[in-house]
This record gives structure tokens, C-alpha cells and sequence, in this order.
């Protein structure tokens, strides 16, 4: 059964699966994070509804926002999987005789930090620069009003 088509259909729907389990818990674990992030571009959580209602009525904008959180939610869970990657190199390097074992356990373990550190620095940036521009995209408009003119001096007769 190994190899045929039903056991590939079976593992990608597998890991398709296990890929939402990991990223509902790396938003889990970052929730914290979001929530102060969208209070630097939104005061209320009412105000980012509004604004996501109001986002949703501009197709372009909408889709441009529906490929940034794709682009999120594969940073936020690979923040996890590198995390939980690392783990288990160390632990099976712990585990099993191989040699340079010192070396080979701090590699992994610098490269997972890395890989790490590398996907929630742009899960971060992804996720404030998104709130900064649906703050900006669905703004009110403002409208300029006339500059204040001094006024007018006063006829001077002779």
C-alpha cells in the first residue's frame, strides 16, 4: 500500500490537517502579540471590525489583504514548526551515538533558533504592516477645507 496513490492521498490529507491543528495553536500562542499590534492602528476591536467590513466592499483591496494573511498564517505556523523541528533534532541527537554530536546539536540548534526567529520577525511585520494599511485603506475620507483667509483690510479714505 506504501507508495500508491491512496496512501499519498492519505498523508496529504494528513498533513493538510495537521497544518491547521499547528497553525490555530501558533495563533494561540501569539494571540497576545496581535492583539497589542492591533491596537497601535485600531482602538477598538468594533473599529478593526468595521474596518475589515469595509475592506471586504473594495474587491481589489480584498484580495491583496487575502494573500498578506496567507503569507501570515505560513510564517505564524512555521514560527511553531521550526520551534518543534528543533526539539526533536536535539532530542533524536541526544538520543542516538553519532559523532561530532557537540557540534551537529549546537548547528541544529542555532539554524532552528534562526529559522525561528526569522519567521516571527515576518509574521510581525506582516501582521503591523497589515493593520497600518487597513487602518489607512478605510479611513474616512477627509475632505480639505478652505484655508483661513485673513481678512480682507479695511477701504482707507483719504
Amino acid at each position: 500500500m506504501a507508495g500508491t496513490p491512496l496512501a499519498a492521498g492519505a498523508a496529504l490529507a494528513f498533513a493538510y490537517a495537521l497544518g491547521i491543528l499547528v497553525d490555530r495553536a501558533a495563533d494561540t500562542a501569539l494571540a497576545p502579540a496581535r492583539r497589542r499590534l492591533r491596537t497601535q492602528s485600531f482602538p477598538t476591536s468594533a473599529a478593526y471590525a468595521q474596518a475589515r467590513l469595509k475592506l471586504s466592499e473594495i474587491p481589489a483591496l480584498a484580495a491583496r489583504a487575502d494573500y498578506a494573511r496567507s503569507r501570515l498564517r505560513i510564517c505564524r505556523g512555521w514560527a511553531l514548526n521550526s520551534i518543534l523541528l528543533t526539539l526533536a533534532s536535539d532530542l533524536a541527537l541526544g538520543r542516538y551515538s553519532v559523532e561530532p554530536r557537540a557540534l551537529l546539536l549546537a548547528t541544529a540548534t542555532v539554524l532552528g533558533a534562526l529559522a525561528t526567529i526569522g519567521f516571527y520577525a515576518s509574521w510581525h511585520t506582516i501582521t503591523a504592516t497589515g493593520y497600518r494599511k487597513l487602518a489607512v485603506q478605510t479611513a474616512p475620507a477627509v475632505t480639505p477645507s478652505e484655508p483661513s483667509q485673513p481678512p480682507a483690510p479695511a477701504p482707507q479714505t483719504p
